[in-house]
């Protein structure tokens, strides 16, 4: 990599930074103005439509998703996809995270978040307490974007709440691809 190609990312990073902390501040203004929970609904509500845009572009750019019969395999290719949509929304320098496939026959995938820069621009602007993570809220929305149902999403354990990670459930309706349509007709 060439001298300018690293000084690039490294600007790109740093825009990045910005624009959370451009975000940390927003958040801390409208919680200010107008109270934690509203600031807290408008976040979630934000970064939903946001992550449900983004399930949508992994989906077009993956097609549909597998029904090979497999469904330890059909989770395995979800779980990529929720790794792609986590990719494009947060930068790898600005998080540490992985999902993996825990319980195929439950359908159970594990989002692990090590890092999460969100949670660092909210605590540096003074607005992480009263702060609810919306992590739930991008996985409903990678979630519908990817044209899957969760069963079940819910956080177990967060960094915002001083746990060495947060670690978030996803459970989805299996078979992981979603039945076709079933026609009714009539003959006559």
């Amino acid at each position: 990599m060439s001298a300018d190609e690293v000084n690039q990312r490294a600007q790109t990073v740093e825009a990045y930074r910005l624009w959370w902390q451009h975000d940390a501040h927003w958040y801390q203004g409208v919680a200010s103005r107008f109270g934690q929970q509203a600031a807290n609904e408008i976040n979630a509500e934000a970064l939903r439509k946001v992550a449900l845009h983004v399930g949508q572009r992994v989906a077009r750019r993956s097609g549909p998703l597998p029904d090979s019969g497999d469904n330890g395999k059909d989770l395995e290719e979800l779980r990529r996809r929720y790794d792609e949509c986590g990719d494009r929304m947060f930068p790898r320098e600005l998080r540490n995270a992985s999902t993996e496939v825990e319980d195929e026959d439950a359908g159970l995938i594990v989002l692990t978040l090590r890092r999460n820069f969100a949670i660092t621009m909210v605590r540096m602007a003074g607005s992480l307490e009263g702060y609810r993570c919306p992590c739930t809220d991008i996985h409903a929305g990678w979630s519908e974007g990817l044209g899957v149902t969760l069963t079940e999403n819910r956080a177990e354990s967060c960094l915002r709440d001083g746990d060495k990670a947060c670690r978030l459930l996803m459970r989805v309706a299996t078979p992981v691809a979603p039945l076709a349509p079933v026609s009714t007709t009539t003959e006559g």
